[in-house]
């Protein structure tokens, strides 16, 4: 039986790369919802070519991704949107049983422990999409945990890995979507030039894989394929390597716990398959140590997580908030960390509950936006 996907963001860069990866494998997969943004013309292209039985849009609000979620009866449910906005959409499709392949770092960030604890009652399964985390997931396939030492996240290091802090402070828009592997949405590339999505990253791994943050690295990986590793007791690495393409891990997940049927000729060649192409003679790999003085956000992260609480959901919205205002012009570059920084000295967190995770949420936004606007009307000597 072909497995019924629903997808939460179907016009955003993982979304349609999702319907690529489904419309290669028909005999698999069956688009039962698509819920989409501003992007209506976009929705209804994709509607047309992949007939689901319930869509929905922006104008719809929460209860159109709510009945795209569950409404739609999915065997699994991407989440795909940006920010926070689909967390209830998901929360029921987990209470519901239906299996979560998880691509919106921010609700893991926000509300993993919800999340995870809703899975466990209901039996579902949350499926890693981010690169690294299906890395992680892969290696530790059949693994113990007890034997697991650490868990290693890589990072491309963005369009500024070379840049020292002070030539990054009034990095552009257009320098900060430069990313030099990954094709991304806005919010995400943003992330990646500030490091914020490695860091967020690190309490998404913390959460879906329950390792603590002092047992979770950062290295930096401009080739983009490793895209994880996990260390073992014994010393023992073990790696997952494939191309900087995010078709991969989507197909991962919407197919597991089998692997999806691809053919071609670099499937065959060694040096293709972990990045070059049937041409290339010579690959090389380069690893680098992160630098949290250049990139702040880094620090901040494994600090909220160490906080605990909801503190990582107010790290998540102050970031989201700062990264909307320099999007729009408002806020110079180097002034994103500053703004959640503020923002995480200023709201005091609370013990995780999904009333508090909400509140959290809201509460950051606003000192975030009051931030970003003193920040941007600061005419500093």
């Amino acid at each position: 039986m072909r497995r019924r996907v629903a997808i939460l963001g179907s016009t955003g860069s993982i979304g349609t790369q999702a319907l690529d990866v489904i419309a290669r494998h028909p005999e698999r997969f069956e688009v039962v919802g698509l819920a989409a943004g501003r992007r209506v013309e976009r929705l209804r292209e994709q509607s047309e070519r992949f007939t689901p039985a319930v869509t929905a849009c922006a104008d719809d609000g929460p209860v159109g991704l709510l009945r795209v979620a569950v409404g739609s009866a999915p065997d699994v449910l991407l989440a795909a949107t940006d920010g926070f906005v689909a967390f209830e959409a998901v929360f029921a499709a987990l209470e519901r049983g239906t299996d979560v392949a998880a691509a919106n770092k921010e609700l893991i960030v926000a509300a993993g422990e919800l999340m995870t604890a809703a899975a466990r009652r209901s039996g579902s399964r949350i499926l890693p999409v981010d690169s690294e985390h299906s890395a992680i997931f892969q290696c530790l396939a059949g693994e113990d945990a007890k034997c697991v030492a650490a868990i290693v996240l890589t990072a491309s290091g963005g369009p500024f890995r070379l840049q020292s802090k002070e030539e990054m402070e009034a990095a552009t828009l257009e320098a900060a979507l430069a990313h030099p592997t990954w094709r991304m949405g806005v919010k995400n590339t943003v992330d990646s030039a500030t490091m914020m999505n490695k860091g967020l990253e690190v309490i998404e791994a913390s959460r879906l894989f329950g390792i603590p943050g002092d047992r979770i690295r950062i290295v930096v990986h401009p080739q983009s394929i490793a895209h994880g590793l996990v260390i073992f007791t014994d010393g023992s690495v073990k790696a997952q390597l494939a191309a900087p393409d995010m078709r991969l891990p989507i197909g991962y997940a919407l197919a597991y716990p089998e692997r999806l049927l691809e053919t071609g000729s670099a499937l065959l060649d060694p040096l293709a398959a972990m990045g070059g192409s049937v041409e290339t003679a010579h690959l090389g790999y380069d690893f680098e140590r992160a630098d949290p003085e250049r990139f702040p956000c880094l620090r901040l992260a494994y600090e909220a997580l160490s906080t605990g609480g909801t503190m990582p959901a107010i790290l998540s919205a102050a970031n989201e908030i700062a990264v909307e205002a320099f999007v729009r012009g408002e806020l110079a570059f180097g002034r994103i960390a500053r703004v959640v920084e503020s923002v995480m000295r200023e709201v005091e967190p609370a013990d995780v509950s999904l009333g508090a995770v909400l509140a959290a949420d809201h509460l950051a936004r606003d000192r975030a936006a009051a931030f970003a606007t003193e920040l941007a009307s600061r005419i500093e000597v």
